[in-house]
Order: C-alpha cells, then structure tokens, then sequence
C-alpha cells in the first residue's frame, strides 16, 4: 500500500460519502454542473439565486464540446449519448439565459 492509497483512505473516513469511481460519466457530469451554475440555473437556497456567468458558462462548454471531439470513436454509446445530451441541453440553456440577460440590459 502505498501513501497516496492511506492518505485517500484516512481522509475518506471523514467523509459523509464515499466518493464515486474516477470515470467519464462522472467527469462529463461534474462539466455539466459546473456549467449549469456558472449559468445560474443551480439555486443554492429557497431565495438565493446566483448570477449567470456567460463567459464562464461558454468556457465549460467549449470544454465539453473539444472533449467530445477528443474522444470520437473511443466512447461507449452510452457515454458519446451522455456527451451529446449534456452539450445540447447546455447550449439550448445558455442562450436562454443569454436572451434573458439581454432583456433585463434593454
């Protein structure tokens, strides 16, 4: 055993969770959220409401879209349909809001 195996361990025992396996659902999912806040569609409490972030929320979609392209033809289909799912959604919710912001500025 090594010590970046005791060290994981140790400090997973504190843990409310264990923490998930290292795997491309996850990474794609974790993009997804990250974006979907960046967008200011994740409410963190019954009133609180963060601002989007557009240049943030683009960024982490130009992310997702070059990993897409980086990994063509090495995806299992359910992760390629993960992928593909996740960008349209993200794209169709940033010009949402986009237009949103638009709005409120005019």
């Amino acid at each position: 055993m090594t010590d970046i195996d005791t060290d994981t361990r140790e400090q997973q025992e504190g843990r409310p969770f264990p923490l998930p396996p290292a795997s491309f659902e996850f990474l794609a999912e974790s993009l997804r959220l990250q974006a979907e806040m960046q967008l200011g569609l994740m409410r963190l409490g019954p009133e609180e409401h963060p601002p989007a972030d557009l240049d943030l929320a683009r960024h982490t979609i130009d992310l997702m879209a070059m990993l897409q392209e980086k990994t063509r033809g090495n995806l299992t289909l359910e992760e390629q349909r993960l992928l593909e799912n996740s960008l349209t959604l993200l794209r169709f919710r940033y010009v949402q809001v986009a237009d949103e912001a638009k709005k409120k500025t005019a």
